[in-house]
């Protein structure tokens, strides 16, 4: 437990984190946008010790950046940044892919399996970008490196604004194109072939890279 946090402040502090996260990650709570911390003690009815904390759950997350004597602010990005960040996830992801299919189970590829098909007929943007994410992180949630699984998690969430503000770009063959990778992707995890599998995610991260700086505008003030 988190030094002067007891027990109900931890769990009122991960309220908070949870709370402040889901804002972040729907785009309630845009990139740049300052978090004050008395507001947020208001509305939960809480001291400032377990939204401080909070905020530090999300800054360690990458969601939030704080500032000593400033204050906390939703993790924001130019092009650039998102650029680095996307070629590390080429290289990342694809490696805690690799590690992950030997541990992945026949429950794991029938809810793959699941999720592609709502995805496949689905049309909301953030209905896409919640089955996306809960596609991709299942193919890495046999990964038993902790260290790898955090840096996948934290490259999702500092990218997802940008995945949103994209993903009302895509046209419908941009959609089949992803319906596509994501199936020859679940059908290298089947039957075991790592080779194939991080092929085919190196790809997908890549085309969306490059999608993604054909569009600086996303990244405007």
């Amino acid at each position: 437990m988190p030094p002067g946090l007891d027990g109900s402040s931890s769990v009122a502090s991960q309220r908070v984190a949870d709370t402040l996260r889901k804002q972040i990650l729907l785009g309630d709570l845009r990139p740049g946008a300052r978090i004050m911390q008395e507001d947020v003690a208001e509305a939960f009815g809480s001291s400032r010790l377990p939204v401080r904390e909070a905020l530090r759950i999300l800054e360690s997350e990458g969601l939030v950046v704080l500032k000593a004597n400033s204050g906390a602010w939703v993790s924001k990005m130019d092009l650039a940044e998102c650029q680095a960040t996307y070629k590390l996830r080429e290289r990342v992801e694809p490696l805690a892919l690799s590690e992950s299919i030997p541990n992945l189970t026949s429950d794991d590829f029938h809810r793959l399996d699941e999720i592609q098909r709502e995805i496949e007929s689905n049309s909301d943007v953030d209905r896409f970008l919640s089955l996306d994410r809960e596609l991709h992180l299942i193919t890495y949630s046999g990964c038993s490196i902790e260290q790898l699984l955090s840096m996948v998690r934290r490259f999702w969430n500092t990218t997802q604004h940008y995945r949103r503000a994209y993903a009302h770009l895509i046209d419908p063959t941009g959609r089949e194109l992803i319906n596509f990778e994501h199936r020859l992707i679940i059908e290298a995890i089947k039957r075991g072939d790592p080779v194939d599998a991080e092929r085919f995610l190196a790809g997908h991260i890549r085309r969306t890279r490059l999608a993604l700086s054909r569009h600086p505008e996303l990244f405007a003030d």
